[in-house]
């Protein structure tokens, strides 16, 4: 059992969690019932762990000397094409868990006690969501995986590879923080029999897509060659949208496909600094549903810097405040559908997620009842050893990526 309590007066509200649920949350007694003795944090706020609705761990290595492109990529494909699926095929296993160990140490540093990862590694595809998990386990965060299949290096192979890591994962996952569901890259580089395939697979193991969708307008003119009005109807006219899927970006759908998605039960998640970042426009029609959350594909999982970028954005596109403050706070929602247990409001029966932060961000942070950050300091491992780890990692890993 852990308390977490504002500051020494016993008036002060406080946390208490027994196994992985808050039993009580409110005015302190005074008492201390936690076993190791309370987690006194003056002047903060205790909040819900955020959540991080798209992301990719694999990436976290970049800022430590990713070395430019040789030519500058002239648009979103190029992109693509010179940076990250570069990357992802250089990946091997050790500089997997470097970089998911990273990224998952920093996440938690700022609060975030959820992430979903969306994961590519052609060249090492089979027990690469193993690492993920172990990485989350160990360090005490909570994680949806999924392998992001795709036809874009091999064919038809590597896909059937994406989706049987997919299905394999899903099926021997014991770990309580992490659950599995099907991935696709996105449907531009992707088959129709392959999302056939992946939608069989999300019926027959009960688990929902997880995809990017229209981030760039290739991805829709693509899906349009192919004879469909747009990825949206691609994906759902093969059976491929399960409600409660995850679309990552949906910059390029318009008014009555964010409506479609919306009665379809998805959950589209808008990521600011990378869609600003890659140039591929504003998301402005998110209006025409409340079921939008934030994720930051691949760039560091700080939901504050995140929700600051929404903010920035947003009120430059004539959105509303109150609009924009829903967004940032909705990601516990998918998580909570994934997980089967509330993981946003700080109520009895609750998941015990949750971070007490100062002035200087957050001091203490609490997933599932164990306290994995304390006064700014992983407790689950050495966060020196961690950077350490990437930092010798980093180097290996550009120069596989300079040889491709």
């Amino acid at each position: 059992m852990n308390t977490l309590r504002l500051g020494p007066d016993s008036s002060r509200k406080v946390l208490v969690a027994a196994d992985d649920r808050i039993t009580r949350f409110g005015p302190g007694t005074g008492e201390d019932t936690s076993d190791a003795g309370p987690l006194v944090c003056e002047d903060c706020m205790i909040q819900p762990g955020a959540v991080n609705a798209h992301t990719h761990m694999y990436g976290s290595l970049a800022p430590l000397g990713m070395p430019a492109p040789k030519e500058k990529p002239q648009n979103f494909l190029q992109i693509l094409e010179h940076i990250w699926w570069r990357l992802d095929r250089a990946l091997d296993e050790r500089s997997l868990r470097a970089s998911a160990r990273y990224y998952i140490a920093e996440a938690l540093l700022a609060g975030t006690t959820t992430l979903f990862d969306h994961h590519e590694s052609p060249g090492f595809i089979e027990g690469s969501l193993d690492v993920l998990a172990d990485a989350c386990e160990e360090l005490g965060i909570r994680a949806v995986l999924c392998y992001g299949a795709t036809e874009r290096n091999h064919g038809r192979k590597e896909a059937e590879e994406g989706l049987r890591e997919c299905r394999r994962f899903i099926l021997s996952n014991r770990r309580p923080l992490v659950r599995g569901v099907v991935g696709l890259h996105a449907s531009f580089t992707v088959s129709d029999d392959t999302i056939r395939e992946a939608g069989e697979l999300c019926r027959e193991l009960g688990v929902v897509m997880h995809v990017h969708l229209s981030e760039d307008v290739m991805d829709v003119r693509d899906a349009r060659k192919r004879g469909y009005l747009g990825p949206l109807e691609r994906l759902h006219d093969l059976g491929a949208l399960p409600a409660g899927s995850i679309l990552a970006h949906c910059v390029h759908l318009d008014r009555d496909q964010v409506r479609r998605a919306d009665k379809l039960g998805c959950w589209l998640i808008q990521n600011p600094r990378s869609n600003m970042g890659n140039e591929v426009g504003y998301p402005r029609t998110l209006v025409e549903t409340n079921r939008v959350a934030l994720g930051t594909d691949g760039y560091p999982a700080d939901m504050a810097e995140e929700e600051a970028a929404l903010f920035r954005a947003g009120l430059a596109h004539h959105e509303t405040m109150p609009n924009l403050c829903r967004r940032s706070a909705m990601g516990a929602e998918p998580a909570s559908e994934r997980f089967g247990i509330p993981l946003g409001p700080l109520l009895p029966g609750a998941a015990a997620d949750a971070a007490a932060a100062g002035k200087n961000g957050p001091q203490h942070v609490v997933v599932g009842g164990r306290v994995v950050v304390q006064d700014g300091r992983l407790t689950t491992a050495d966060q020196e050893q961690i950077r350490g780890e990437a930092e010798k990692e980093a180097p290996r890993l550009w120069k596989r990526m300079k040889a491709l």
